[in-house]
């Protein structure tokens, strides 16, 4: 009886050995000692990690079963997959917002070089060339590059009226200087301007500048916002916070394996797509409105070369400016004779010093255009150092670095805009591969969120509309995230200003040349909040040069928005959007 009792309890002590060996759930010995030592590194206190397995019924989000996790564990590292996925999509984004950054920071310090030295030129070269006609008229000139610079970087002037203005402000002065023994009252000085059309005083230079001029800062400018507007985009979208539902379904992604006992387990590879496809639905649906923005930033740099190109034309707005000071010292004689026949004698000055002077007929002998095509070598990655003058002085133009050797040609920035055009619909996977340990194939030793085997769901589509039968997040297609949307929809403003800057246009002006007053179809917000608008030329051409504008002048520390727009008219920007977006100008 005793022998018999012996062997039924050694044949106990074996059955509960081969359990505990074979990993038998009724089982409560295995060691938390793996799961101490991941939880420990992460910072958290190892009171909190139990010795061997204990029970799981307590377990929210991981399956129920023996664990090595207490529910306090499970929040805590709830908490963490969420920041660490957080982290990694700031991640993914700050490393899109420097190509894009670098990108705008080189075309703009390009740009801005570019018409400083132009202005660099003329101060130099004007002077000696034509002396007091030059000289007295200075204020003009430099007015003129203010605007233009204020135009450039976003103010919501009409570059055409800017330069109507110049040319009858300056002939203007030039006149007076050429017949100091003449008395010249405004009404007479109406007078020439209204002829000024049809007397063409500065031959033709006026009519190229505006041509050139219009079409090169419209395609400069927007193309400088489109990389602003991007890499705001995505600075903004990257922060957009992960809901409940993601936060349950990445935490049983990536630590429940750990409370499970099989922490060497890593996810499957449709199995983390799945989670992630989940968590980043909204930030997919950017994907179409953001390939357009950057094809139409791709098409439009097709517009920097040339004769006509803005690289070419930004830096001649100062021999254009020569050659009209040359064709009105020309045709002085002609000009002053029909200006005469068309206003009348007007009367001598009683305080001239006698017979008319002549003054000194300078010509400034122009040089070539300069060569285009430095803009395709454009650096995109650091500049060496140099000395800078500051750029923002009015006629204090910036000098470039010394020693700067290209790097990058314009065809690299745009293969990295290329590049970057699946950015939304590729951050599951890209952040599944590099982020999530993930397993490298789909077989029975990965974790497919219950236990190690085999992931049997297929993987969902991109965007809201394709998560509604996700399976591993719970994802309400009827609520889009509002931060997402109206980024979205700055994607669509910008693209179109991008379209009609293609085909030489502002689309802040697109009504510009109608006669119905104020603001049209084209205006991207009212004038009440946008600033004063330059306004239009009035029959009289003697109009003053706006030296700076209310609410958009950088002198006046006032932001405005990547489109020109102070803040307050982003989102009726947005809303405009959905009407110019019906009616897009076609590609030429």
């Amino acid at each position: 009886m005793e022998l018999r009792a012996r062997g039924w309890w050694l044949l106990c002590a074996a059955a509960a050995l081969a359990a505990c060996a074979r990993g038998d759930p009724a089982s409560k010995s295995r060691s938390c000692s793996e799961v101490r030592q991941i939880y420990g590194a992460k910072g958290f206190s190892l009171s909190d990690v139990p010795q061997a397995e204990i029970s799981g019924e307590h377990l929210r989000i991981c399956p129920q079963g023996y664990t090595c996790c207490t529910s306090h564990m499970e929040e805590n590292l709830a908490n963490r997959s969420r920041a660490e996925l957080e982290t990694a999509l700031l991640d993914s984004g700050r490393a899109l917002q420097a190509t894009l950054t670098t990108q705008l920071q080189n075309f703009d310090d390009h740009f801005q070089h570019l018409l400083n030295e132009s202005e660099r030129a003329l101060q130099d070269t004007f002077p000696g060339a034509f002396g007091e006609l030059y000289t007295q008229s200075a204020r003009a000139f430099r007015d003129l590059y203010s605007e233009l610079r204020l135009y450039y970087r976003g103010a919501n002037l009409h570059l055409e009226e800017t330069l109507a203005e110049f040319w009858a402000r300056l002939l203007e002065r030039l006149f007076r200087q050429l017949h100091p023994q003449l008395l010249l009252p405004d009404d007479y000085l109406d007078c020439l301007g209204k002829q000024a059309e049809a007397l063409r005083p500065f031959g033709e230079a006026p009519r190229e500048l505006r041509l050139r001029a219009t079409r090169a800062f419209v395609a400069a400018r927007a193309f400088v916002q489109g990389l602003g507007v991007a890499s705001d985009v995505v600075r903004k979208v990257a922060q957009v916070p992960l809901g409940p539902e993601c936060s349950r379904a990445v935490m049983k992604l990536v630590y429940c394996a750990h409370c499970l006992g099989v922490p060497g387990a890593r996810p499957c590879p449709d199995y983390c797509r799945n989670v992630l496809k989940g968590c980043l639905a909204n930030q997919a649906d950017l994907d179409a409105e953001w390939r357009n923005l950057l094809d139409s930033m791709v098409l439009i740099t097709d517009k920097f070369w040339g004769p006509s190109g803005a690289e070419s034309v930004i830096g001649s707005v100062h021999l254009w400016l020569a050659e009209a000071i040359n064709a009105l010292q020309d045709n002085r004689d002609t000009l002053t004779a029909k200006v005469i026949q068309g206003c009348g004698n007007p009367k001598v000055n009683p305080q001239s010093s006698g017979p008319e002077q002549k003054q000194r007929r300078g010509k400034l002998v122009l040089q070539e255009r300069p060569p285009t095509g430095s803009l395709e070598k454009l650096v995109s990655g650091p500049q060496p150092a140099g000395p800078w003058v500051d750029r923002g002085g009015e006629g204090r133009p910036s000098r470039a670095p010394r020693g700067l050797t290209p790097a990058l040609q314009v065809s690299e920035a745009k293969a990295q805009l290329r590049d970057a055009q699946d950015f939304w619909i590729s951050l599951p996977g890209m952040l599944c591969s590099e982020k999530m340990a993930m397993s490298t194939a789909s077989d029975d030793r990965c974790w497919n969120g219950m236990a190690k085997g085999r992931y049997l769901p297929e993987v969902m589509g991109d965007g809201l509309a394709n998560q509604i039968n996700n399976p591993e997040v719970e994802v309400d297609i009827t609520k889009p995230d509002m931060t997402v949307r109206q980024q979205i929809m700055q994607l669509k403003v910008m693209t179109n200003r991008l379209r009609s800057a293609y085909n030489g246009n502002d689309v802040d002006f697109q009504d510009a040349s109608d006669d119905s007053s104020g603001s049209g179809s084209g205006d991207s917000c009212p004038d009440d909040l946008c600033g004063r608008r330059v306004s239009k030329k009035s029959s009289s051409p003697r109009t003053t040069l706006t030296h700076a504008l209310p609410g958009l002048s950088e002198r006046e520390g006032q932001k405005t928005s990547a489109s020109g727009c102070p803040r307050p008219c982003v989102s009726l920007m947005l809303l405009l959007s959905l009407v110019l977006s019906a009616a897009r100008p076609t590609w030429r």
